[in-house]
């Protein structure tokens, strides 16, 4: 009889403890455990690395330079493994012509439709190939958009935001700062402007030619300098701020510049296609009534209805085969409560949680059968309202004859699985045990688990004093993406918790709407677009129509999941700014000093210090040609980072490779008596990032783990005055240990003053809040409007709010999700 069971042997990947476990297939599997425990260890870098490198080996050896590969797992042995599919939790390229449409497809059976079954003008010779539907083509894209559907402007309002000011003073703001903006304002002192009167005074056609003009035009220049400072004119070129702006955005290698000019900057609509991104005889065509830029900018959920009756047809001619392959797989879109999106979405503004539904969608559309899919956190960013048809979906999965595996810290998911893996009992060093292999009720019989209490706990939690607030921040008319016309009130000194089904409209309101209008009070009006914000382009701004209790509001800060570092350069240390305090010591000792070497010499980034045959990075990659190319210990530093020399400096017996090579922990009390340090590490134990090492590279953090050494960054800062905190999901990630870590960090800063404002879908984080404004009652066009606002409490008894029922089942047993 056939063995049904993947049996691993030896795993020893990460910190995972040469383990040896028995998982069966055809089966929901949920890999548990504390951030950093070795799960995703288990179940991304040993059983899906597996199963890829097996798969490469029938694949022809040239095909296997072109496909990127994970290398092979450090496991003596894994038996019964089928081929894996993963959907792992990760962001959009940085694109906006990446899309709902080009992610599922679905953009290709809809260009087929139109090419195919279109209604063209009369007198059109011929049909249009489907790439002349397509945006980002050379075919289809609109000449003077390039496909974009906006062009990048500035206006007069835009470079000018204070006109009551003179040029002297700084009326053009565009304009950088420093010695150039003072010589483009000598220059036009010397063309014969007056920088002196009020920039509204100045006449029209003044205005037009300073702000507008291509001319270049080149003068003498004799500048007032101060009193003592050489008085030698100058050749001087004069630039227009558009110029200026528009050069500095398209050209400048400086993202800080970038970010800074695209603030002057307004997104327009094409004057060409009025924003639809393609070309005319494109839009020329239509198909119920419709050109393709309306149906792709349609709601899913809406556009399946339009396309049903062409569906609904027996025949089998084209356009009724392309309707029903495109309602069939907008059905599983929908029923992931993904209807509310279009198929023009850009993928950056979609959260790594719908890229993940999006990716399985098309997976259960597939067809296959006897594939393992390994899936990291398939919840996350899910309102518990859509949880359960997540849970269904996977359901079918699993009934087409493949296996689950799921890394998930949802309690509500763990429960319906089949079997459960907990891996503990604590992180990193002090994790990659097997703590429980079986059927879910099996656990609790785990003492070592921390996951056992979550699971199985049901006492009511403890009941706790809802706080006062000290005032009220209001914002009036709030209108951006589906927030129309919307009065918002966010009471200050408390927490509050931000809840709605995705798509309502949380993450608009708070990290947008409400982070902008305090930016703008506190003097700092450049849109926050995150970290490709200059090759998104300018984003839509808010709109208002008034503001109160901004005044309250002394600094602002966000915490968000991204990265805290794109290379393994960035790490742990230098983020938090502690190992320059590290540098600092080893440069203090004696030895050191002996030689001359200051405290960059302790940095691995820098030359003089670092090992140059590796540059710092304590590997090399080796290129294997027909094999995957692998990273090699470095043959001259070995890992270490550092040449010889530097080594020989040691601090307490100990050199800077070695301390980077430290966890935290160990760490903290290595350095309890240097203060720059210990206070680092403290707020790092704070947040539970305890089993780090100091020279972790940022690529091997998880988002959650990114998340809170950003919020340990910014508890080790003093802090002076009200200081409101946004979080956007600050638990996804994070197994429910975890989330009581955070959260006692985060209820400490209420205590301590300050307002905390999070969007959440965890109810055991809503019902320990002050206030919670839910949003909804569904998605998209459906969503946008505030339901219900109050305390736990109230929200739990509103009527009409889709959080109402699982918040009240949280207050009523704490491992409800």
């Amino acid at each position: 009889m056939a063995d049904s069971y993947v049996r691993v042997r030896g795993a020893r990947e990460h910190n995972l403890r040469t383990i040896d476990v028995d998982i069966p297939r055809d089966a929901l599997v949920a890999f548990t455990g504390v951030s950093g425990s070795g799960k995703s260890s288990l179940a991304f870098g040993t059983l899906y690395a597996e199963a890829q490198r097996r798969y490469f080996e029938s694949v022809a050896p040239y095909a296997r330079r072109l496909i990127h590969q994970v290398g092979a797992p450090k496991v003596e042995d894994i038996t019964g493994l089928p081929p894996a599919v993963a959907l792992e939790q990760r962001r959009s390229a940085p694109t906006s012509r990446s899309s709902v449409g080009t992610v599922t497809t679905l953009s290709n059976t809809l260009r087929m439709l139109f090419s195919r079954a279109g209604d063209y003008p009369e007198g059109t010779a011929e049909r249009l190939d489907s790439d002349a539907f397509s945006p980002n083509t050379a075919a289809g894209a609109c000449p003077e958009c390039h496909g974009l559907g906006t062009v990048h402007r500035v206006t007069e309002q835009s470079l000018v935001p204070d006109p009551a000011l003179s040029i002297a003073e700084g009326a053009i703001a565009a304009w950088p700062g420093a010695w150039q903006g003072k010589n483009l304002r000598d220059i036009l002192a010397a063309l014969g402007h007056d920088i002196d009167r009020p920039w509204h005074e100045l006449p029209r056609a003044d205005r037009d030619w300073i702000l507008f003009t291509d001319e270049q035009p080149v003068v003498t220049v004799h500048p007032v300098r101060d009193v003592g400072r050489i008085q030698r004119p100058y050749k001087g070129q004069y630039m227009s701020a558009r110029r200026y702006v528009l050069h500095t955005f398209a050209d400048s290698k400086s993202e800080t510049l970038r970010k800074r000019v695209q603030g002057f900057m307004v997104a327009e609509p094409c004057p060409v296609c009025a924003g639809r991104r393609l070309r005319p005889e494109a839009l020329a065509v239509t198909f119920e009534g419709q050109d393709i830029a309306t149906l792709a900018g349609m709601p899913l959920g809406a556009l399946a209805e339009l396309l049903r009756p062409t569906a609904a047809r027996p025949d089998d001619e084209v356009a009724p085969t392309l309707a029903r392959d495109l309602v069939a797989r907008i059905e599983v879109l929908t029923e992931l409560g993904l209807g509310y999106l279009s198929m023009d979405r850009p993928s950056p503004t979609l959260s790594a949680g719908e890229l993940q539904r999006l990716r399985l969608a098309t997976q259960l559309r597939s067809g296959l059968f006897g594939v393992v899919y390994v899936l990291d956190e398939p919840s996350a960013g899910l309102h518990p309202a859509d949880t359960e048809s997540l849970l269904t979906v996977l359901g079918r999965l699993k009934e087409a004859g493949n296996s689950l595996f799921v890394v998930e810290h949802d309690m509500d998911v763990v429960r319906r699985a089949d079997w459960i893996v907990d891996i503990g009992p604590r992180a990193g060093e002090h994790g990659g045990q097997v703590l429980h292999s079986g059927p879910v009720a099996g656990l609790a019989d785990a003492s070592a688990s921390a996951t056992r209490r979550f699971l199985f706990d049901t006492a009511p939690p403890a009941a706790r004093t809802v706080r006062r607030p000290t005032g009220t921040l209001t914002l009036r008319g709030v209108t951006l993406h589906n927030l129309r016309g919307l009065d918002a009130a966010f009471p200050l000194g408390v927490f509050t918790a931000v809840t709605g089904v995705s798509g309502s409209g949380k993450s608009t309101l708070v990290t947008r709407v409400l982070a902008e209008a305090v930016r703008e009070h506190l003097g700092d009006g450049t849109p926050e677009a995150g970290e490709d914000a200059a090759e998104a382009g300018p984003m839509a701004r808010a709109q208002l129509t008034g503001a109160e209790g901004l005044a309250a509001i002394d600094r602002l800060v966000r915490v968000d999941q991204k990265p805290i570092g794109r290379t393994p350069r960035s790490n742990l240390a230098t983020y938090t700014g502690l190992f320059d305090a590290v540098r600092k010591v080893f440069a203090a000792t004696d030895a050191a000093r002996a030689r001359g070497y200051t405290a960059g010499r302790f940095s691995f980034n820098v030359t003089g210090g670092r090992c140059e045959t590796c540059q710092g990075e304590g590997f090399v990659a080796v290129e294997l040609l027909f094999l995957p190319g692998t990273y090699a210990p470095c043959t001259a530093c070995h890992g270490a980072r550092y040449n010889p020399e530097t080594l020989e400096i040691t601090y307490r017996d100990r050199t800077v490779a070695e301390v980077l090579a430290m966890t935290v922990d160990t760490a903290a009390d290595f350095l309890a008596d240097i203060p720059a340090a210990a206070r680092s590490l403290r707020t790092l134990q704070d947040v539970g990032l305890g089993y780090l090492r100091l020279g972790q590279p940022a690529t091997e953090l998880s988002g959650g783990e990114a998340q809170r050494i950003k919020l340990a960054t910014e508890l080790q800062r003093t802090r002076r005055g009200h200081t409101l905190y946004l979080l956007d999901e600050p638990t996804t990630g994070l197994h429910p240990a975890d989330t009581e870590v955070l959260l006692r960090q985060l209820h400490g800063l209420v205590d301590a003053g300050h307002t905390v404002v999070v969007v959440e879908h965890d109810m055991g984080v809503v019902a320990g809040a002050d206030h919670v404004i839910d949003l909804g009652p569904g998605g998209g066009a459906d969503g946008g409007r505030i339901v219900a606002a109050g305390t736990p409490a109230e929200v739990a008894d509103a009527p009409g709010s889709r959080t109402a029922h699982y918040l009240a089942r949280r207050r009523a047993r704490p491992d409800a999700s």
